[in-house]
């Protein structure tokens, strides 16, 4: 099949255009993750994210519309959970993801009706991106981004020196908050994309990668955001064409860019 035959369908054009505004979204909110070693939280929340799924699917509701709030719910109970029972944050994204995970597992086993369903969200299936879910990635992603942008320094402080912040007036535990609610929000559209089992991937690796090879902090966070969108674009098309699970194929594009910037800064 030649390209330009290739890029005139219409889930393509919506797969690429959903996984560049997601790809941008991950990888600017995972460089504040990995600076702040809050990079585990995406995993913990994507096990959360299989148990409310799980739950919508059981109720049949749609199932974006349970997550979102639910993950949402459970990123502020990781982060009060380390603050309040003074435990390590990797400790509390333990418990909760947990619970998430048992949850959703229980329900599977007592439900017959939506195991296929299921198999999608744990892999990912963009390919298969509705109209509706492209118009609701879009909106939510440019609410995160807005919120990155108005935000930026009061997360850029808190990131780097958090009691320097402090003095300037800036409040922590809102920014904090506002930190792993976006965070929760990301992990929730990324599924669609990569799956439940490897949306950590997308958030740490573009970040990590841009880490080896740039220098100053909007740098980085403009060439992950490019690595990002191009492991995802790149990602779709090896899989359309050698007929590979796409969420698998992008994590491993994003792969071979880490070991690419690793040999590039050995060198």
């Amino acid at each position: 099949m030649e390209l330009i035959n290739f890029l005139q369908y219409s889930f393509i054009q919506k797969a690429f255009f959903a996984g560049s505004f997601v790809a941008i979204i991950c990888s600017a909110l995972g460089l504040f993750l990995v600076l702040r070693k809050m990079s585990l939280i995406g995993d913990g929340l994507s096990h959360v994210s299989f148990g409310a799924i799980a739950l919508g699917l059981f109720f049949g509701i749609y199932p974006y519309y349970i997550a979102i709030p639910l993950v949402m719910i459970a990123s502020i109970v990781i982060l009060k959970i380390s603050e309040k029972a003074k435990i390590y944050g990797d400790a509390a994204i333990g418990i909760v993801s947990a619970i998430g995970i048992a949850g959703g597992v229980i329900l599977v086993s007592v439900s017959k009706g939506f195991n296929v369903d299921l198999f999608s969200y744990l892999f990912g299936n963009i390919l298969a991106i509705s109209s509706g879910e492209l118009i609701l990635l879009v909106l939510l992603s440019l609410i995160v981004l807005a919120t990155i942008y108005f935000f930026y320094w009061d997360l850029f402080s808190a990131t780097f020196d958090e009691e320097y912040a402090k003095t300037t007036g800036i409040k922590i535990n809102f920014i904090n908050i506002l930190l792993t609610i976006l965070t929760s929000l990301c992990v929730v559209l990324s599924i669609k994309i990569v799956g439940i089992m490897l949306v950590s991937a997308l958030l740490i690796l573009p970040s990590v990668t841009a880490l080896q090879i740039a220098k100053g902090f909007k740098s980085v966070m403009f060439i992950g955001a490019i690595i990002s969108v191009i492991s995802v674009i790149s990602g779709i098309t090896f899989s359309f064409f050698l007929d590979i699970p796409t969420g698998a194929t992008i994590v491993m594009i994003n792969a071979i860019f880490f070991g690419l910037a690793l040999l590039i800064k050995k060198l």
